[in-house]
Formats: C-alpha cells, structure tokens, sequence
C-alpha cells in the first residue's frame, strides 16, 4: 500500500501540489490525469523522492518514505522505478548497457562503471528486452531506435530494478498512435503479468479509460477526482479539462484490433 498523506509542493510563490492524499493498493494500474500545469509530474518526482515534499509523508508499507536518505532512499528509488517522456537513455552506449545500468543498485557503481556485468545481470536485461520483442536490438546504439523502442528500453530498464512500483511520467507523450499502443501494452503486461503497481499520468482520456483500473484527476494542483474509469463521464471531464476537454477526449483514440496487430507486426519487423 503506498500513502500519500497531505503531501504539497511549493516553489516560492507558487503551489505545484496542494494538500494530496490518496492510498494507491498493491498490484493497480493508476492513471494521473488532468491539464497541463496541473501537478502530475510534481506527484510523480516527490513519490520517487526526485523532489522533496514542502509538507506531508509518504508511506509505502508504513514505511516513511520522505524521512529516507542515503543507502535507504537509493534503496527506495530501485523499488520505486521512473520512466520519463524523453526516455533518458545513454545515446552512445548500446541498449543491453542502457538496460543493465537498472541493475546499478543490485551490483554496485563501482562494477557498473567497469561494465563488470555478471552472466546473470546480462540473462536478466535479455529477458526483460525479449519481453518487449526487442532483444534482438541489444547491441545497437540508443540514439539509433525510434522513440518507441527507446520507451521500450526505458521500460525494460525500469523492469530490471525488480521495483515494487513503476511511475510513468507522460511515457506516450512524444509518440505516434502505434507506438503508444505498443508501449501502453508493454505498461499493462507488467503491471498484470508481475503485479507491479503502475501509476501514470497521461493526458489522453481515451488512454486513460483503456488502461487504467483508476483515474485520479487534478486542476490546480488538487485532487478533484477520484474513480473508476466509467465513473468519469464526458460532463466530469469538461470539468475538470476546462477548453481542452476536446482535444483530450479525443487524442490517442487507441487502434481498432486488426490495425493494431498489424501495427505490432510491422514494429517487431523493423
């Protein structure tokens, strides 16, 4: 169970997240929606501790999880894996690399530094890129994938952390629609296939909807919904979208089923 309780967020003047508290069970696909500016991306950096909460507490198994520091909140940050809009990969190295640096708090910086991978670090970073069909790109550069294999990477390297929960900050933000789907698909295989908690934002509703077992909706920095996906109707979204109600309702419209799996069979050929 992972509480959030009170938790806000200031920068000077400015309130980013303003008084949160939600408790997001073990093993859910939470979807963070709302407009742009609306402290999703706060939430997400003060869950994995990459910002720091001007008031309130996180608790992950009634654990403190703002009091940690140190080896306790590296320890943290493994369990607790990031995946980012713009991938952060290391362009220059090859993709096997990209994905063994998730083992970085398993094995040590020292090691890693010195590319000292054991055969079993190695055997866990192909399994987790033969999940998402692209093991047979581990020894290309990352700068040379397409921005949907690099997510893919990115989400494989957060897989090999063994976190007990993945945050998605805007993971299909840079996509195309097949590309979405396929890393959308990858997201819910984990989440249902190992019963690691998933919570992502995402700024299309459609998405949303599709993927996630619960939507939690900010403005302004405030929670003002909290449901299952059905709960949120197209007059609750107007609402909470204001004028981009439109355009997010809309956008990523996920590929009926023949599309999309002739999508997939075009990106495992590439």
């Amino acid at each position: 169970m992972l509480t959030i309780d009170g938790i806000s967020r200031r920068f000077g003047a400015k309130t980013a997240v303003s008084d949160v508290s939600l408790e997001i069970a073990g093993g859910s696909f939470v979807g963070i929606i709302g407009r742009s500016g609306a402290g999703k991306s706060t939430l997400l950096r003060m869950i994995n501790r990459l910002q720091e909460p001007s008031s309130g507490r996180i608790l992950f198994e009634g654990r403190d999880v703002t009091a940690l520091s140190g080896a306790g909140l590296r320890d943290w940050r493994q369990s607790c894996a990031m995946i980012f809009q713009q991938f952060n990969l290391i362009g220059r190295l090859d993709v096997l690399t990209n994905v063994l640096m998730g083992r970085l708090n398993h094995v040590g910086q020292a090691r890693a530094l010195l590319k000292m991978w054991t055969d079993e670090d190695k055997a866990v970073a192909l399994s987790a890129l033969e999940q998402f069909d692209i093991a047979q790109l581990a020894a290309q550069r990352a700068e040379s994938l397409s921005g949907g294999q690099q997510q893919r990477v990115a989400i494989a390297r957060a897989l090999v952390q063994e976190p007990r929960l993945i945050l998605a900050d805007e993971p299909i933000a840079s996509l195309d629609p097949r590309n979405t789907k396929v890393v959308m698909d990858a997201l819910q295989r984990i989440n249902r296939h190992f019963g690691i908690t998933v919570i992502c934002n995402l700024h299309s509703l459609d998405l949303a909807k599709a993927y996630c077992d619960r939507l939690v909706g900010m403005a302004q920095g405030r929670v003002v919904f909290d449901g299952a996906p059905e709960a949120l109707t197209d007059a609750a979204a107007r609402e909470l979208y204001g004028i981009e109600a439109g355009d997010v309702i809309d956008s990523h419209t996920p590929l009926p089923a023949p599309a999309a799996a002739y999508a997939e069979a075009l990106l495992a050929s590439a």
